[in-house]
């Protein structure tokens, strides 16, 4: 047993290419790889997007925790009073 061929393209039972698939391979390639770095600036996009809204998330949570505590003062005052 050789694996000499192995790498070769009818190994894989592709058909052998024809010198005009060459250039519609590269062709195929370069907006494949076209695709990859628009979808790659897109997830970068989401990325910003998720960090902003987290940031947005914490805040609020640091607020809510700060109003609790002020309403939680607040029930004890008017407990005391009556």
């Amino acid at each position: 047993m050789s694996f000499n061929d192995f790498g070769a393209a009818t190994a894989w039972g592709e058909p052998e290419q024809q010198p005009g698939d060459v250039v519609k391979d590269a062709i195929r390639k370069e907006k494949v790889l076209k695709e990859i770095a628009a979808a790659q600036g897109d997830l970068q996009a989401l990325v910003a997007r998720v960090h902003s809204v987290q940031s947005d998330v914490d805040r609020l949570t640091s607020e809510n925790s700060t109003l609790q505590m002020y309403i939680d003062n607040l029930t004890m005052q008017m407990a005391k009073r009556k």
